[in-house]
């Protein structure tokens, strides 16, 4: 089957426009190649760029056009001639931080109203969370795990998908209400009905860090080793090696309070309740 007949729509990251044709001549692209007559492909074409809010710029260049017009102009191109798939290429990856939050947001409603399959490629969770219903997590080639977008980002299944979707992963044998590490170490959880192979899922605003060891009831504490700080806009996020390897999440005000550094040994604690179990 030729791929004009293929019913396919693409988005490509770099949006690949035809710099020789205008907007409306680029949108219409694909209908002129199915054969349909050129007055009835152009109104087609105009309404599609009325719809993404692009109407006045039918008659501009792509190289007249913003990163975030030229992505909706692609859009409107494969929506064209009506693809039963929609496969959208990193569709958000040449935009900056700010035109891709906005452009995000209208994807997400130019796409609710797409009756066909949607296949999205990203590298950016952020993307899936916004425009996914399923997701397939690939990991060298291979699917590490599929699922609902719940199933996948509070049940992760590999210290891959926990590491993309912001989680720390322990894996052992949960007997009463204990998950007993391959090293022996134990990590206590709320749930006891959990039994046999299972993993533990934390999220890194659970663990607490101290410089010295806590006093009082908490059960999961453990010494480790800061290995990396992460600083972000609002948030650090320090990765600790030792017998419980994880990575907590704390304020820039906390790094300065607890005056850590790359190399320092520190107490980490989880409270039981944090600790969430499922079947391995």
């Amino acid at each position: 089957m030729p791929p004009e007949r293929r019913g396919i729509g693409v988005v490509f990251q770099d949006y690949a426009l035809f710099p020789n044709l205008s907007v409306l001549e680029n949108v219409a692209f694909g209908l002129r190649a199915r054969g349909i007559r050129a007055s009835s492909a152009r109104a087609t074409a105009l309404g599609l760029l009325d719809r993404v809010g692009l109407g006045e710029r039918a008659h501009n260049r792509p190289d007249q056009l913003s990163g975030g017009q030229a992505q909706r102009v692609a859009l409107a191109r494969a929506l064209a001639v009506e693809p039963s798939v929609l496969l959208l290429d990193e569709p958000l990856a040449a935009l900056d931080a700010l035109t891709r939050a906005e452009v995000r947001s209208d994807l997400r409603r130019q796409l609710a109203a797409f009756p066909g399959v949607r296949l999205i490629v990203t590298h950016d969770p952020v993307d899936a969370y916004a425009l996914a219903d399923r997701v397939v997590v690939l990991e060298q080639g291979s699917v590490a795990q599929t699922g609902t977008l719940d199933e996948v980002t509070m049940h992760p299944r590999s210290r891959y998908v926990a590491d993309l979707v912001g989680l720390n992963l322990l894996a052992g044998e949960m007997r009463a209400g204990v998950l007993h590490l391959p090293n022996g170490t134990q990590v206590v959880a709320a749930d006891s009905a959990l039994s046999g192979p299972a993993f533990v899922a934390v999220t890194p605003q659970s663990v607490a860090l101290h410089r010295r060891e806590p006093e009082g009831s908490a059960r999961n504490v453990w010494s480790g080793t800061v290995t990396d700080l992460d600083r972000r806009a609002d948030r650090v996020r320090v990765r600790v090696t030792g017998t419980v390897p994880l990575v907590a999440e704390i304020t820039p005000a906390a790094l300065i309070a607890l005056d850590l550094a790359v190399g320092q040994t520190v107490w980490i604690s989880v409270k039981a309740t944090e600790i969430i179990g499922y079947p391995a």
